[in-house]
């Protein structure tokens, strides 16, 4: 696509946004984004509130409040029941209201798979917005979610996991990321990105790449849904996850254990389904931001930090 000039379009130099970001006056500022998928679990009103989570975050991980949602839909509807639809649709509207937000409207398509999503539109203060590109040496990283749901899934596929241990991932996904956000602002951070297909190495890497920075990763502390080294092990791995190490691989540094290795990169490297955000924050504002989460009921653990360094380098400790 040609480059667009527009002053308006406030984050138009970061290639690698969540989300645009296009001013209506000197102090707001509108977030727009899209997202739809295919199925990750079986259940249709739980497909349809991850969905919906999912589309919902990239407007938290700029900062930004969600205002109004449309529904995007295809369906086969001439070989499946339309109640199957009306759950799908009906988990998108209860993750809707959760989110404050008003359905204003859709889009619905014939089609042999089904695939559900949400146009997006939220509010942002200009002051306040978040990308990802204001990271800087010397920043803390915080996830908000653990990592593993293209794993799970997979080994959900394979009758591998207990129904137990993927209903933990099941409402991991659905969870919305407004608290995180909230919070965010009022800790300052300097930068932020959703954690979604391209794994949390794809993601960082984008980040830094935006920041002109490079990261020291601790793997030891990122957070793993339940059993996800197990499926590992098992073979349960997405081919997404080989397609996303392959791209990142060459900007990886490892440092840990070398019988790590192998799979710790494809957990790593593992695409998300409504991952948690990323967030770079100053050293000095990390124990307050993890104090707010956990006083609020969300989760949140420091996995690293910015350093100087060749633009988009992870090292991996």
């Amino acid at each position: 696509m040609p480059p667009i000039d527009d002053p308006n379009y406030l984050n138009r130099e970061q290639h690698f946004a969540d989300a645009g970001i296009y001013r209506i006056s000197e102090t707001r500022a509108l977030v727009q984004t899209v997202d739809f998928f295919t199925p990750i679990v079986d259940d249709p009103y739980d497909f349809g509130r991850i969905a919906a989570a999912n589309a919902l975050s990239d407007v938290y991980a700029m900062g930004g409040r969600p205002l109004t949602a449309l529904n995007i839909i295809c369906f086969p509807v001439s070989c499946q029941p339309l109640s199957i639809m009306e759950k799908i649709l009906r988990g998108g509207y209860d993750k809707i209201i959760e989110a404050g937000a008003v359905l204003v409207g859709g889009h619905s398509v014939e089609d042999s798979e089904p695939k559900y999503g949400l146009s997006v539109t939220g509010l942002v203060d200009v002051e306040k917005m978040v990308t990802g590109s204001g990271a800087r040496p010397g920043d803390c990283l915080v996830l908000t979610k653990p990592v593993g749901t293209g794993i799970i899934s997979t080994a959900v596929k394979g009758d591998m996991i207990s129904a137990g241990e993927a209903a933990v991932v099941t409402e991991g996904m659905a969870a919305l990321s407004a608290v995180p956000a909230a919070e965010m602002i009022k800790a300052g951070a300097t930068a932020c990105t959703d954690i979604t297909g391209f794994s949390l190495l794809g993601h960082l890497h984008e980040l830094l790449l935006s920041s002109q920075c490079a990261a020291e990763l601790q793997y030891k502390d990122v957070p793993l849904y339940p059993s996800v080294k197990e499926m590992v092990a098992m073979g349960m791995v997405p081919g997404g996850a080989y397609r996303n190490l392959d791209y990142v691989l060459p900007h990886i540094a490892w440092q840990g254990h070398s019988d790590d290795k192998d799979d710790a990169l494809i957990i790593l490297a593992d695409p998300q389904t409504s991952g948690g955000l990323l967030v770079a924050l100053p050293e000095e504002k990390l124990g307050g931001y993890l104090e707010a989460l956990h006083g609020s009921g969300a989760k949140g653990h420091y996995i690293g930090r910015i350093v100087a360094g060749s633009p988009g380098m992870i090292t991996v400790i």
